[in-house]
């Protein structure tokens, strides 16, 4: 049996942290820090230029208040919100009969990707397809991941078909809410 002798108290840890960006979101962290830096340090220099000169004009060359193209908008927000994945998920399931094929895409269907934990729910037909796309999975998670990036993609939740809608009684009158619409 040892004995502590150095008088320090045994090390706790803390509340769980969240799991650090690595890889590839590492990358696009840092590049997305670097161009904004580089952007306000052109910015400025832009603003000195200008209030030496005798305050902001218009001119013949493009600047910062000059309309853009809708798409270039668009791109431009998903790299400044950092929806890059999420719109990447959002094209394949666009995509989604070119990647699977038209025989599964007529029968299963994407419905939702959690982001948080890298999750593609799809929904299909019938049990029998549902059974069909959990033995294709790990290869779709990888044909996904290449057209996404690694990681992307880390699995693929199939869903097979979902009951009826329940209804009460043989006579039921459409709209209807049930017995306490005629009470109250």
């Amino acid at each position: 049996m040892t004995e502590n002798t150095s008088g320090d108290a045994p090390r706790t840890s803390g509340p769980p942290k969240s799991p650090e960006p690595s890889g590839v979101d590492l990358a696009r962290v840092a590049l997305r820090a670097a161009k904004d830096a580089a952007r306000a340090r052109g910015d400025a220099a832009q603003q000195k230029k200008q209030a030496r000169r005798g305050g902001l004009r218009s001119g013949a060359r493009a600047d910062g208040r000059d309309p853009m193209a809708l798409g270039s908008a668009i791109n431009r927000l998903i790299t400044e919100r950092g929806w890059e994945a999420p719109a990447a998920v959002g094209g394949v399931m666009g995509r989604w009969p070119q990647i699977v094929g038209e025989d599964v895409a007529k029968h299963c269907v994407p419905e939702r990707y959690d982001e948080d934990e890298r999750v593609l729910t799809v929904r299909c037909d019938s049990t029998a397809w549902a059974t069909n796309l959990r033995l294709l999975a790990p290869t779709l998670v990888a044909r996904l991941n290449e057209d996404l990036g690694h990681g992307t993609v880390q699995l693929i939740k199939v869903q097979g078909p979902g009951g009826p809608a329940r209804r009460y009684g043989p006579l039921r009158a459409p709209g209807s809410t049930g017995p306490g619409d005629t009470y109250g």
